[in-house]
């Protein structure tokens, strides 16, 4: 016999449902640091429209930390620089994130000594940079007691770097790398590469010379034109694939033309 339904236990569900995921979203707002609403972080200079997103990882060091300006810091990234808390680390920074780069969630970057990371940079979830590698020459020390080894890391400007790579101490990356998932990266990387496996190795490279060798297997995607407007944009993305399929033979001037005459009826 089917059990009759509670129509108030389901209202007060819905109810307390929304309630918390309100409540929730209450807190991230409020608890995201920024350079307006800092809480009790003291970065070393924090830029403008760079938020730093709830809850944090652990984060220390932070007056040896410089963010740059319109970054994204996910939920529960890491930023620490110096071994520990409360050292003095000197007049100079040691962890420099430059302007516009996004740390997806869970990332970590670690700088016992100094880390740059260029502007433009765009990390994938569960990235770990770190300039500290354990040692092990004493055979009968125990390898977390040992001192660690550190080198500086630095990955230039508008690089990707994707989820769950790892990029080790003395890491020299240039500018515009694909650094692919799961890629464990030491060394220096050349610019306009593309890196993967563990060891991470060049997979694909670009120069002036010859281009992307191996060669690109797909075309790059066309960008929209700078002056197209939202209702050109929903009248294409009515048409069919065969209606489509005519507009790509077509010349831009007279798609769109095409795509003004269906927005204006």
């Amino acid at each position: 016999m089917p059990k009759s339904k509670n129509t108030f236990s389901s209202w007060r569900r819905r109810l307390t449902q929304r309630a918390v995921h309100a409540g929730w979203a209450w807190v991230q707002r409020t608890g995201s640091v920024t350079a307006e609403s800092p809480g009790r972080f003291r970065f070393g200079s924090i830029g403008v429209h760079t938020r730093l997103a709830f809850p944090l990882g652990t984060v220390f060091g932070e007056p040896w930390i410089h963010l740059g300006s319109h970054c994204i810091v996910g939920e529960q990234v890491t930023l620490t620089a110096g071994l520990m808390p409360d050292l003095d680390l000197g007049p100079e920074p040691i962890l420099r994130i430059g302007d516009g780069v996004v740390l997806g969630r869970g990332s970590h970057v670690i700088a016992d000594t100094t880390v740059t990371v260029g502007s433009d940079c765009y990390f994938g979830p569960y990235v770990y940079v770190t300039s500290t590698n354990h040692s092990y020459d004493d055979p009968h020390e125990p390898i977390g007691k040992q001192w660690p080894r550190m080198e500086p890391v630095e990955i230039g400007p508008g690089c990707w770097i994707g989820t769950g790579a790892v990029i080790l101490p003395g890491a020299r990356i240039g500018r515009n790398v694909v650094v692919a998932a799961g890629a464990v990266v030491r060394g220096v990387v050349p610019d306009h590469a593309v890196v993967a496996g563990a060891p991470a190795r060049v997979v694909r490279r670009w120069t002036a010379a010859d281009g992307w060798q191996p060669p690109l297997r797909t075309p790059a995607p066309v960008p929209l034109p700078d002056d197209i407007t939202p209702e050109q944009l929903r009248a294409l993305s009515a048409l069919d694939e065969e209606a489509a399929a005519r507009l790509a033979e077509l010349d831009e001037e007279t798609v769109a033309r095409l795509a003004q005459l269906d927005a204006d009826a």
